[in-house]
């Protein structure tokens, strides 16, 4: 699984595991150490999932995720909350500011693993599921095959997963800064305009026999798969 999840964290020891863990299980994992840096990563990358310390050093993870679900553009973004505390009326907190799930300190990273899992499932399914369909254009992820109106289509690794990518949040439109992050990854440099160029390989791959343009451009902005 190639989601994106951000671990707001500001002990090492824990988010080193937890990354560790995560990455060993296909996750893309980001660490902000305090809730400043974790929050302006949340709305610049919009990640698939926020795994949220309750206690930082500068905003809370419930001051965190009240903003994130109070936002209309991060609102369904899963958010975990992970702390130390376990009394009731804070767990009830927790999840009246809006948090998805909560799992207390010391936890099992198994158990953190399959929770993550499950809500991944439960709320953004495009992002689990082995067989996706958008429109006419079906993913097999486990063959790493591409279909259009039931006719296969050879895409290149890199427009493979700019199209799962875009498949996994339809409509909504990223940069070409968002989009380097999330398919290229943040420690490979390379130029934004090489988005383009593999945006155009991919709108050539699968607009065929003239059928419709699913990848939209939006002038100044970025790029969607619409239709």
């Amino acid at each position: 699984m190639n989601a994106t999840i951000i671990v707001v964290e500001d002990e090492k020891p824990i988010s080193t595991l937890i990354q560790y863990n995560l990455e060993k299980e296909g996750f893309k994992v980001h660490i902000s150490e305090n809730g400043e840096d974790g929050l302006t990563f949340i709305k610049k990358n919009n990640p698939d999932l926020v795994l949220l310390d309750w206690m930082l050093p500068d905003l809370s993870g419930i001051e965190i995720c009240n903003q994130i679900k109070k936002d209309s553009k991060l609102k369904s973004i899963p958010v975990i909350m992970l702390t130390a505390k376990a009394e009731e009326s804070d767990k009830i907190r927790g999840f009246e500011t809006g948090a998805d799930d909560y799992v207390t300190k010391p936890f099992s990273t198994k158990e953190l693993n399959l929770r993550i899992r499950a809500l991944l499932k439960r709320v953004k399914p495009s992002l689990t599921e082995d067989i996706v369909i958008f429109k006419d254009i079906k993913i097999d992820r486990l063959a790493r095959r591409v279909y259009r109106g039931g006719k296969e289509i050879k895409l290149g690794p890199t427009e493979y997963n700019l199209l799962n990518f875009f498949i996994k949040n339809p409509k909504r439109v990223y940069s070409r800064e968002q989009l380097l992050n999330h398919v290229w990854g943040n420690d490979i440099y390379v130029e934004t305009r090489t988005v383009d160029v593999h945006i155009r390989r991919l709108r050539k791959a699968i607009n065929i026999d003239n059928q419709c343009d699913l990848i939209r451009t939006v002038r100044s902005v970025g790029y969607s798969i619409d239709g």
